[in-house]
């Protein structure tokens, strides 16, 4: 992990008080821009912001990456490793005082150029020199729209995928189009990871082709224009290379892994299909140097298979939990698996896909071996995952079908579904992700402990990365700081652990940022 080490601790810890005992505020970061760099690259980056004192530290979540502060208040040098895995890698500045929210920085595949204004009119677009480009942009201003011109040869197909809100959480619901040469609109998408669109052209002749990008606000206001300002930033990654949308199936094993298809464009016969080592994580990101983009696998500790495997044998699955990677292939389509299950079991189907950022609306009915329905779930909202949870009442072969609301279909009416008894288990989670110790004073940090399936284990908490300088104790609810005059400001985890080896880290809302996170801050102040 690469921090910056460019100011003396004695003038770090000189500005934790100011005259007249006032506090002052941590670093505020808004956002970054550009918002990423490409692996073996150094880039300029400005963190927009507030910063009552300059230079601060910097603290980010991964190998690979360094992170230096210029003269000016805002300025970041940031270099990234050639060998640096791409991705989402989350920063934090930081001093004596705390720590900004985590904002995040992406690591890309391909080679990256800035946007250049002016190119609203489409007559006068910012000409790119390759078709495999990622272009840091920004919509700054009401009505802008940004236009890039790209040349394609008949048969080439065209990748233009959007990352503004789904990651950046740029305040804006982007639109993008593909024009030809004289204007005419031929492809347009708005939503395709959440509210950012991504479009897969192919071009029907040699030429040069426009890719034009405007928005809305991601929180509709009773404008009537094209939104823009300081704060829409987003990274626009156009590729005719190897581009992966998914993987088939959507787990695996996790010991004994195998092979996946991967399921996107331009891929050529030897990047069709990847080997997956094994690895004790849950989740497992997958990449090649030859694809434009990284993706993802999720390791499951019991059987995980394919639709075709599970429906090409006629007898009920043979053992519970396992996990079946499905897709509904024409409209109308329902999938149907056979299970055997006795007395008093209490089964737990649990079908992920809007989660992953597919498109199935899904609908679970749990049938008996006379075909009698026994239970039905769906989605509470559109463009969520459903869950069916049912005690079994005699012995027999039941029968789990799975539909779409809508009665969509094609090849991202995806789904994972899981069949299972529910594992006794524990989570952990707290109100906020950054915490302060005033001198002299204690703090509580409480922690919600959920007890899944009956879990009655004792659990012991602890601060992973907390100083031994700092005191501390700790119940199964709370961990307790104490300030006594040793400053610190620095990250940590709270860990939970169970007598039989279980292991869980605390999760904190990162509400701006519609996710979560297990990356803590603690900030002790100095007497």
């Amino acid at each position: 992990m690469h921090q910056t080490h460019r100011f003396s601790w004695l003038a770090f810890f000189l500005v934790a008080v100011l005259p007249g005992g006032a506090r002052s505020a941590p670093p505020k970061v808004d956002y970054l821009f550009p918002a990423g760099a490409q692996r073996g690259t150094t880039v300029s980056v400005i963190a927009a912001g507030t910063f009552e004192r300059w230079p601060v530290r910097a603290h980010i979540d991964g190998k690979g990456i360094d992170v230096k502060p210029g003269k000016g208040k805002g300025d970041l040098a940031i270099s990234v490793d050639k060998d640096t895995e791409p991705g989402v890698y989350w920063l934090r500045l930081y001093d004596a005082q705390g720590a900004s929210v985590e904002r995040p920085f992406i690591v890309g595949m391909v080679p990256e150029v800035m946007e250049q204004e002016p190119n609203d009119d489409p007559r006068k677009p910012q000409v790119l020199a390759s078709s495999s480009v990622t272009v840091n942009g920004r919509l700054g201003k009401p009505n802008d729209v940004d236009t890039f011109a790209v040349k394609l040869t008949k048969g080439q197909t065209l990748v233009t995928s959007l990352e503004a809100h789904n990651t950046l959480r740029s305040p804006m619901d982007g639109v993008l189009q593909v024009l030809s040469a004289d204007g005419f609109i031929l492809a347009r998408n708005d939503d395709y990871h959440g509210i950012d669109p991504q479009i897969a052209f192919t071009a029907p002749k040699d030429g040069t082709y426009l890719v034009r990008t405007f928005a809305f606000p991601s929180l509709a206001d009773a404008s009537i224009r094209f939104a823009g300002k300081e704060s829409f930033i987003y990274r626009l990654t156009l590729t005719t290379g190897p581009f992966v949308d998914h993987v088939y199936p959507l787990a695996v094993p996790r010991a004994n892994p195998g092979t996946v298809d991967l399921v996107g464009w331009s891929l050529p016969a030897e990047l069709r299909r990847m080997t997956v080592k094994a690895s004790s994580r849950d989740s497992l990101k997958l990449f090649d140097a030859r694809i434009a983009n990284p993706f993802f696998i999720r390791l499951e500790a019991h059987a995980a298979v394919t639709k075709g495997i599970v429906l090409g044998d006629k007898s009920p699955l043979r053992s519970l939990p396992i996990t079946i990677t499905g897709r509904l292939d024409k409209a109308g389509d329902v999938d149907r698996y056979r299970f055997q299950a006795k007395k008093g079991e209490r089964l737990v189907f649990r079908i992920e896909s809007a989660s992953l950022g597919f498109q199935l609306d899904p609908v679970l009915r749990l049938f008996d071996g006379t075909g009698k329905i026994l239970a039905q779930a769906r989605a509470a909202a559109l463009h969520a995952d459903a869950t069916l949870e049912y005690a079994i009442q005699k012995d027999g072969v039941f029968t789990i079908a799975v539909s779409d609301l809508l009665d969509q279909a094609g090849p991202r009416v995806v789904y994972r579904l899981r069949i299972g008894a529910p594992s006794p288990d524990f989570t952990l989670r707290l109100v906020g992700d950054a915490f302060t110790v005033l001198p002299g004073k204690a703090l509580e940090i409480p922690v919600t402990v959920t007890r899944i399936a009956g879990f009655k284990q004792a659990i012991i908490l602890k601060v992973e990365g907390l100083p031994e300088r700092i005191p501390m104790s700790a119940n199964e609810k709370s961990i307790t700081l104490r300030g006594m005059g040793a400053a610190f400001s620095g990250p940590v985890r709270i860990i939970g652990t169970a007598p039989d080896g279980t292991k869980r880290v605390a999760l904190a809302p990162v509400a701006e940022l519609g996710r979560v996170t297990e990356s803590l801050w603690v900030t002790v102040l100095r007497q």
